[in-house]
């Protein structure tokens, strides 16, 4: 008996394997009102799965360029007209299918910026032996990604230390694909809202604006009086797109 299950089992196996057709998907992740995410951001991941089963079909990071940004954030878009082209960064996957599969495809990006990183995600039928290339299955990103550069992670500042009892405030913000955030460029830094909520043992006390000193680059200062344990949070919020983006950091104030 446990022959004859083995038997079937392999039979089936060489039956699926036998009419399995390789069908390829291009799958792109592009940040919103920006370009794709690629190589400087460290990539997108990508997993597609069966819907019904949740068995993973392929899975792996985004390669290549950000794409060509006169094209993709200055040209006029038709009906049919590529916005990524062969070096843009994009998943190639195959998957070895012998009938329709309703997939779910996931990208989390950017993959190596924890803090910042989204999840989004698509449902598609793969059909098999009909590709989806050229611009492929492309799924938004919206925020930003914030670094709060300093005050750093739990660090120790006395009061005695301070000039004028300020802490410097930086922090650097990209856009998702990385494109630089600067003071009237493409990415204007003008235009997005960016602030910094002081916390003191859990409650607010202040909230400092940040301005643009370089590219990418957000500064501001803190007034403190009083020793305690502090917090604070950095957002970046774009109204006519709705991206935002947020870090967080703890620090000591000593005596």
């Amino acid at each position: 008996m446990i022959q004859k299950t083995i038997l079937a089992a392999v039979l089936l196996f060489f039956s699926y394997t036998l009419f399995a057709t390789p069908t390829k998907i291009m799958v792109r992740a592009k940040a919103k009102d920006a370009k794709f995410i690629g190589n400087s951001m460290g990539g997108a991941y990508v997993i597609i799965r069966n819907k019904i089963n949740r068995e993973i079909l392929a899975q792996g990071k985004t390669r290549g360029g950000t794409g060509n940004t006169n094209l993709i954030m200055k040209t006029p878009k038709e009906r049919e007209t590529r916005i990524a082209d062969d070096k843009t960064s994009g998943f190639l996957a195959t998957l070895d299918i012998s009938e329709p599969v309703f997939v779910i495809i996931e990208v989390i990006a950017p993959v190596n910026k924890k803090q910042a990183a989204v999840t989004g995600s698509t449902e598609v039928w793969v059909i098999p032996g009909k590709d989806i290339l050229g611009d492929g299955i492309v799924i938004e990103i919206p925020g930003f990604v914030v670094d709060i550069l300093a005050p750093r992670t739990h660090q120790f500042i006395s009061l005695k230390t301070l000039k004028k009892k300020s802490i410097p405030i930086q922090s650097n913000i990209v856009m998702m694909c990385g494109c630089t955030i600067s003071d009237g460029g493409l990415w204007n830094a003008n235009a997005i809202e960016v602030k910094g909520i002081l916390k003191k043992d859990g409650t607010k006390i202040d909230e400092i604006a940040l301005k643009v000193s370089s590219p990418n680059l957000f500064e501001g200062s803190i007034h403190i009086d009083t020793t305690g344990s502090y917090e604070l949070i950095v957002y970046a919020y774009h109204s006519k797109t709705g991206n935002t983006g947020v870090d967080k950091t703890n620090y000591i104030i000593t005596p």
